[in-house]
Formats: structure tokens, sequence, C-alpha cells
């Protein structure tokens, strides 16, 4: 591996940072030790300032760039945002349909209460889906659909692979062009 710029942030696929290099876990560090580190990143992902700063923190999170890209939000470098976890109210989803289309089977020869080939999935003792005595195209019974889910939040998270992101703690000054 070439010499890398301090401050230069690697993913590994082993278990330990290498030498010259700290895992990316927040970790608080002496700016007297490292403060060609200090002059780069400055208190941006934490510390003090005057004996500590911060390394970055990847733990439980994904890179994203800073800047503004048309349509997004504005991100500050060393900015923490998002959720690992969300509970959606009502208000919160999206306007939308639940198509559900049910054919009336007259036979009750062909009524079954187990999945059968040219039969309907009913049960002879159910009551029916529509409201009692209700003409063709009517409306369900009021308690046909309802609210559901119990106010409990659901996995947030993109798909993710564990890996190691360091930090180089010693390299090359990178130059600012």
């Amino acid at each position: 591996m070439t010499t890398p710029f301090i401050g230069e942030i690697q993913i590994f696929g082993f278990n330990f940072a290498p030498r010259g290099w700290a895992f990316c876990n927040g970790s608080l560090v002496p700016i007297q030790q490292y403060s060609a580190v200090f002059a780069l990143l400055g208190v941006n992902y934490g510390g003090n300032g005057t004996t500590n700063f911060q390394l970055p923190n990847f733990t439980n999170r994904a890179g994203c760039n800073q800047g503004q890209s048309p349509g997004l939000t504005l991100r500050t470098i060393g900015e923490t945002f998002g959720e690992n976890s969300e509970t959606l109210t009502v208000t919160e989803m999206p306007a939308h349909m639940h198509q559900l289309t049910i054919y009336n089977q007259s036979d009750p020869a062909k009524k079954a209460a187990t999945p059968s080939d040219g039969n309907s999935l009913t049960s002879p003792a159910n009551t029916s889906a529509f409201v009692a005595g209700a003409p063709v195209s009517a409306q369900f019974i009021p308690n046909m659909i309802g609210f559901t889910g119990s106010s409990q939040p659901h996995e947030n998270r993109q798909p993710y692979l564990a890996v190691n992101y360091c930090i180089a703690l010693s390299g090359v000054f990178p130059t600012f062009d």
C-alpha cells in the first residue's frame, strides 16, 4: 500500500487497525500527540479543541458526502443524522389504497375452508365481508379493514456488511490546491 494522507479514511476487512491508523469509532485523542490530524479535522467530530479532539465515528453509521445536491438537505462535515429505527404515524404515511377484489361464490358446493382446485377460499360458517343484505358493489362491513401495527418501530437501516473504517494518523500531510 502507498503512503496514506494523514486523515485519510479507508475500509479494512480485518479486525485490527494497521500501524499508523486508528479505528473510526469516535475516540478522543490528545491534540499534542496528533497535532497534524487535529490541524485537518479540528473539532468537526467532537472534542474540546484545547487538549483533545474526536475521531470520526462510523459505528452503526454510513458515510455521506458533505454539501448539497439538488433536492437534498445540506450536510456539513461531522454532522450526524438519520434513525436506526422509525415508528410511523398515520399522518406520516402517504395517501394510498388497498385494492381488494372479492368474487362471490354462489354455489355452496364450491365453498371450502381450505384452498383446493375449483373452490373459493371461504368458510361456509363465515359471515359475509359485506354489510348484511347489501346490493352488488356494496361497502364492506366497518371492521373489515382497520389500523394495525401496535406503534412498534421498524428497522430503518439499509442492508450492511460489518467492516472497519480506519483513519490514517501518520503519512503525508495533504496539500491544499
